[in-house]
Order: structure tokens, then sequence, then C-alpha cells
């Protein structure tokens, strides 16, 4: 075996959530007078929820805002898109993942998920895998997001693995950043499959059984 344990970024990797986020920035964004769309959208990928506000605040024109108005905007928004989360159901995860992620564990693999999400396990629930993985590092225990390595590097001490023997899946740019800055080899999927940096390069899901052997 190439390696001992997989970190799995969740939003893109193994479900799908960006819908949920657009449609509640959306939300507060419409509240605010700020002009936001799909396009604005992408560049929240991988990103904590504190810098994607910032991003939307750069085309907010109205009176200053102090950090404690901020941090109150970002929880409107948290409670909006957890309300819509509750929607999700183990029919969000494709019978390509589900089946990969077996194989994966009954190769003896070690996993993990390793996301800039707060909601994390909530999701995880929802979609019926609140008790498959490992290991589980996300925004409830990191100082920084992606692209720094904290989260992943938290994921790998967390299964016990040296961060060199463990490979991450992700689908953002700034995830790939943040594995290979943490010494860990990256496959990417989605968007991270147009990276130049990459590892390896996943057209699906199931792909990854090919790079594991």
């Amino acid at each position: 075996m190439k390696y001992e344990g997989i970190i799995f970024d969740l939003d893109g990797v193994i479900c799908h959530t960006d819908y949920y986020h657009y449609l509640a920035w959306k939300e507060l964004a419409d509240k605010m007078g700020i002009y936001f769309d799909e396009e604005i959208n992408n560049r929240l990928r991988g990103i904590s929820r504190m810098e994607s506000f910032e991003i939307i605040l750069e085309r907010y024109q109205g009176e200053a805002l102090s950090y404690e108005d901020k941090v109150k905007y970002t929880e409107e928004k948290n409670e909006i898109y957890k309300k819509l989360l509750y929607k999700m159901t183990p029919n969000d995860v494709s019978s390509d993942v589900v089946e990969t992620l077996h194989a994966l564990r009954n190769l003896g693999l070690k996993l993990a998920i390793g996301s800039s999400s707060k909601n994390t396990k909530l999701i995880l629930k929802q979609i019926g895998l609140e008790n498959f993985f490992d290991a589980i590092s996300d925004g409830n225990n990191i100082t920084k997001s992606k692209p720094d390595p904290e989260v992943f590097q938290k994921a790998a001490e967390y299964l016990g693995i040296l961060p060199e023997h463990c490979l991450v899946v992700e689908d953002a740019v700034s995830g790939v950043e943040a594995a290979l800055s943490g010494n860990m080899d990256c496959a990417g999927i989605g968007e991270a499959a147009k990276s130049s940096r990459i590892t390896y390069r996943l057209s699906k899901f199931s792909d990854l059984m090919d790079f594991i052997q």
C-alpha cells in the first residue's frame, strides 16, 4: 500500500452542499443590499465563513461594519444554511462514493475528514456517515483555514499517521495547496483536477482505487 490513511475534504468530495451555501449567502446578501451571484460564490470554496463574508463585502456600500457586526451576520448566514442542511439525506451521497469508501476501508486504510466547515458533523449525520470515519478534523478544531495545512495535519494526528503516509482528496485549489504544504500527496477532483500541482487527477471518485496500491 502506498498510504496508510486517506483524508477527504467533505463538500465537493464526499457530498455537495455548494448550492445550500449559495442560497444562504444569497439570502443574507439580498437582505444587506449586496449583489451576489454564483460566480462570486465560487470564490468562497474551501475558505472560512468570515473570509467568505469579506469577499461578499467587497460590493457592500453601507455603513462600516464592526467585527461584532460581521460575526452577527455570519452567524445569521450559518443558521440559514443549517436549516437547509436538514433537507440532506443519504441519497445525497453517490453510490460511487459509498462503494469506494467501503472498498478503501476493506483494504485496511484509515479514513478521515479534513474540512473547514463547522457543520461537518451535522452534514455527516444527515447523509448517514456520522460514525463511518476514523477521525474528523473540521472548522471547530482549527485556527487557520486552507490553504494553511492545519486541518489536514490535525486529521493525520488524530489518525496517528505521519503526514507523508496520508493522501488527501480535494476539490478546491486552496485544499490542494494545504495538502502539499502539509507534506501530503493530493488527489484532485472537480476544480482541483485542473491544478498542475496535484499528485493524481480523478475524473470520478472511484478512480482513487487506481492510485492507492
